[in-house]
């Protein structure tokens, strides 16, 4: 009964690990994501600068998988060369060890405190970006706290003789071992949670330095296998550049890094003698090592994986761009012209994919769904493409006109964008939902949500007549909307507590799942009005800063 205690304690720690690194890279992701994609595609000019992106960026959100498979879409779409993405996926192995030398130092103290201002942050703010930091600060304490839980769990297991009997066989086996880390970095998507368990081990000293460090490789390959399954949803092997190279440095690390084993130990002993530190210190030599080998090599390196995968396109995939024509930099107006031809192509994906999930919604059309999520996919490479086309022209060379044009071009494919990205993770994981848990809607709750979602296709048709017209009385109609779903959240809100207060528990969970459908649908139309009407009213200086009445009037 201890010893299922132990492991129940033990798997629970793990999954707390596992959960804090998930809730502090998308709280990261969800407070400046868009932001960091462009920030990305901007600064991948050259290795040099592309390496130093790719390390501040996986700092920041504390997944180096994350920010290989933010690479490999933007690889996917052309908008980065092979070689400073190689450069920026090496940037994005050493930015992972940062994170693993703080932990090192085991600031457990800082746990509640960052709990506790997490929590009072989520629960405080509006959705948003200061309730998405709040989010990160949570699991950053919580990673903490399951640190801190999993090192001292450690220390009865050190007379456990059937552990010490397979670490002891996995000492004499250093590639088995390398395999079996990989295999469990790969699982877990995170090599900071294996390595922090193999600074545990470490620690207790229920791994020798050898089988640690060996662990330590396995570690760092395993997540380099995540991009490459998982980076790339087309048939184009070129699209596989990156995550293949980038596999390929970690490969050729960990052949080196199991031959030096024997050296390994005295090279650390020179760095400190803490065991745990010793591990944390050869994470980072390791990939600071890789990073120096191939960054000179990256251009033939490059080429090399130019020859091996070969650009095949497939003419009729939708984030394909048609009229973004690289000659026409020369003449920004003209640059523009096409790149706004690009974003009303958004609108006809994401009209198309909106009318696929209605149909997964309300007919429970696993196919549609599955449609849906491919267009929204699609324009979310898209934007991309648009957004890396105007980055590139020459900015002191545009006139004020020309820059205030730009920017809505790039204000009105954003939330495009954001407006797909809203609808795959809200409306069809709804849809997914409806059919895991077979709950059925009323018949009124259909009805009312068919004349929603035709009524959000409507108003996309309104959006992108107004990127093109600019017109400012069909800006304030279209701006209008919101009050119209605000109306219909509210309506639905009042029906569902009286439905509660009249003793129909049984429809409290339809009733729940039924409003975040509407506010989901809410938070789309909400895109659909920033994408082109609150940019034309802006203009006229009919939109206010906030919803607030001025206390003196």
């Amino acid at each position: 009964m201890k010893e299922l205690q132990v492991i129940l304690g033990f798997g629970g720690y793990v999954a707390l690990l596992l959960w804090g690194v998930h809730m502090v890279q998308t709280g990261v992701q969800r407070a400046y994501g868009k932001a960091l994609g462009i920030w990305l595609a901007r600064a991948l000019g050259n290795p040099l600068r592309a390496f130093l992106t790719g390390l501040a960026i996986t700092a920041a959100i504390q997944s180096s998988t994350a920010t290989g498979l933010m690479i490999t879409g933007l690889a996917s779409n052309g908008l980065v060369a092979v070689a400073p993405g190689l450069a920026a996926m090496l940037g994005a192995n050493v930015g992972t060890t940062l994170i693993v030398q703080v932990l090192s130092f085991n600031p457990t103290f800082l746990a509640p405190g960052l709990i506790l201002v997490g929590v009072w942050m989520f629960r405080h703010y509006a959705p948003g970006r200061a309730r998405d930091l709040g989010r990160t600060l949570v699991g950053l304490g919580l990673l903490l706290l399951a640190l801190d839980q999993l090192v001292s769990m450690f220390e009865p297991l050190k007379s456990a003789p059937l552990l010490a009997l397979a670490l002891e066989a996995l000492e004499q086996a250093p590639v088995l071992a390398l395999i079996a880390s990989a295999v469990l970095a790969w699982a877990s998507h995170s090599s900071v949670a294996v390595v922090i368990l193999i600074m545990s081990l470490a620690h207790h000293g229920l791994a020798q330095p050898a089988l640690a460090y060996a662990l330590v490789l396995g570690a760092n390959l395993g997540t380099a296998i995540n991009p490459v399954l998982e980076g790339v949803s087309d048939k184009n092997p070129a699209s596989r550049r990156l995550p293949v190279g980038n596999l390929g440095t970690r490969l050729a690390g960990c052949i080196a890094g199991i031959a030096a084993l024997p050296w390994a130990d005295g090279m650390m002993g020179l760095l400190g003698s803490d065991p745990a530190h010793a591990v944390a210190n050869f994470h980072v030599l390791f990939n600071v090592l890789v990073a120096a080998c191939f960054m000179p090599l990256l251009r033939p390196y490059a080429h090399v994986l130019t020859r091996l995968l070969p650009h095949q396109g497939d003419p009729n995939d939708p984030a394909l761009p048609i009229y973004l024509d690289v000659s026409a930099h020369e003449v920004p107006a003209v640059a523009m012209g096409q790149a706004a031809r690009e974003a009303l192509r958004l609108t006809d994906l994401l009209q198309e994919s909106l009318q696929s999930t209605q149909s997964a919604l309300l007919e429970e059309n696993s196919q549609a769904g599955s449609h849906a999520r491919y267009l929204n996919s699609a324009i979310d490479q898209l934007e991309l493409s648009i957004t890396g086309y105007l980055a590139k022209l020459d900015q002191e060379s545009l006139s004020a006109e020309d820059q205030q044009y730009l920017k809505t071009i790039l204000t009105f494919s954003m939330n495009m964008s954001h407006a797909a990205g809203l609808a795959g993770m809200g409306l069809l994981g709804h849809a997914t939902q409806l059919r895991r848990t077979h709950w059925v809607l009323e018949p009124a709750q259909r009805e009312e949500l068919r004349t929603t979602l035709e009524r959000l296709r409507h108003n996309l048709r309104q959006a992108s007549a107004l990127f093109v017209s600019g017109d400012r009385d069909a800006a304030r109609r279209l701006a209008f909307e919101k009050d119209y779903f605000r109306t219909l959240e509210a309506h639905a809100a009042d029906r569902h507590l009286e439905r509660i207060k009249a003793g129909h528990l049984e429809a409290a969970d339809v009733g729940a799942f039924y409003l975040n459908i509407l506010r989901d649908a809410s938070s789309v139309n909400a895109c659909l009005i920033n994408a082109s009407a609150y940019p034309i009213l802006e203009r006229h200086g009919e939109l206010r800063p906030n919803r607030l009445r001025d206390p003196a009037a």
